[in-house]
């Protein structure tokens, strides 16, 4: 019996980097796509899942027997601080409807994309890094996302209910700091790589300074998108744990802010130093370091010898992609969710 996979927000992000190695005639056999599956990418085109009536029309015109689950609203920083209940209010939405609704159809499994922002910070749980996926709802998440973060831990509760109430095999992924082709490269919403990417790139092509924000010091743990999307593809298949799984590089691959500037500069092969900007206001966390130990586990139990793509490959990667389709001339702002 064929497995028809609805993959909700899936002309993303993540969901172009999964079409792209489901689909990579040079690409890893193990995650090509199978002659037993058919997957279906849709975007908040098609269905707006804040509303249940969409939900309910989506599953019933694909017929789904498994949900990869990654709509959300999403942004950067500043909209998260600025937004907090726009953001709480749509994304409990989203999730309830989309749970529920695979529910009520009998769905065999629901992978949901959680955040690292679910986690607290260490002044408020000490001793709480690295994060594990067991601390999830220990102590108060940041107050620059609370919002967000409230409805992405509330997937976890609703999977564990639905697990105990119904049986339903309902999990979640956690991923840390994602960025690749197809990002939102959009210059006051998007997460840190796009961003420096496209301000960078605007401070060469009109000969400006190149002046981030913040101090770059913050450090991340950055996960390429096509790297995720081989995890995501593995988790639809495999993983049957209504425990979260986090999906990260390595904890000793946490790399400074700072860090990735100077891999832009290099990148786009900018020949003046990038400027300062203001002080730690733009900051966020400090650091937020995570342990894939479980998930190395896991992928080695299964026979996968996973290697993920250098930190400077997968950014010259994206440049090239910004780059190519800016010049061409391609929309590289919001893309579609």
């Amino acid at each position: 019996m064929s497995k028809i996979i609805l993959v909700t927000g899936g002309t993303g992000l993540v969901g172009q980097a999964i079409q792209h190695v489901l689909n990579d005639p040079n690409g890893d056999n193990t995650f090509r796509k199978k002659s037993d599956e058919v997957w279906h990418f849709i975007g908040s085109k098609e269905a707006d899942l804040r509303v249940k009536s969409d939900a309910e029309k989506l599953f019933d015109k694909y017929k789904p027997t498994h949900v990869l689950h990654l709509a959300a609203v999403v942004g950067g920083l500043f909209k998260n601080m600025a937004h907090n209940l726009t953001m709480l209010r749509d994304n409990v939405l989203i999730n309830d409807n989309v749970l529920h609704v695979a529910h009520e159809r009998n769905i065999s499994k629901v992978v949901s994309c959680l955040s690292t922002c679910v986690f607290a910070d260490e002044k408020d749980v000490p001793n709480i890094y690295p994060l594990t996926e067991e601390k999830v709802h220990l102590g108060p998440s940041h107050p620059s996302n609370f919002g967000y973060a409230a409805a992405k831990r509330l997937v976890d509760v609703q999977n564990h209910a639905y697990k105990q109430e119904f049986g339903h095999n309902f999990t979640s992924a956690i991923p840390t700091n994602i960025f690749g082709p197809h990002d939102n490269f959009d210059l006051e919403d998007s997460h840190v790589i796009p961003g420096l990417i496209h301000k960078c790139y605007l401070a060469e092509k009109n000969r400006t300074v190149f002046r981030p924000s913040g101090s770059g010091k913050p450090l991340r743990q950055f996960i390429y998108s096509r790297d995720l999307a081989k995890l995501f593809i593995w988790m639809i298949r495999e993983y049957n744990d209504v425990e979260p799984l986090i999906l990260s590089v390595p904890e000793k691959e946490e790399v400074s802010i700072q860090y990735v500037v100077e891999g832009v500069v290099e990148a786009l092969q900018q020949q003046r130093a990038a400027a300062g900007g203001p002080p730690a206001a733009a900051d966020g966390q400090y650091r937020k370091p995570a342990s894939n130990l479980k998930l190395a586990k896991l992928l080695k139990e299964s026979g996968i010898a996973f290697e993920f793509e250098p930190f400077k490959k997968a950014l010259q990667e994206t440049v090239n992609w910004f780059v190519e389709n800016y010049e061409k001339g391609a929309r590289v702002g919001k893309t579609a969710a």
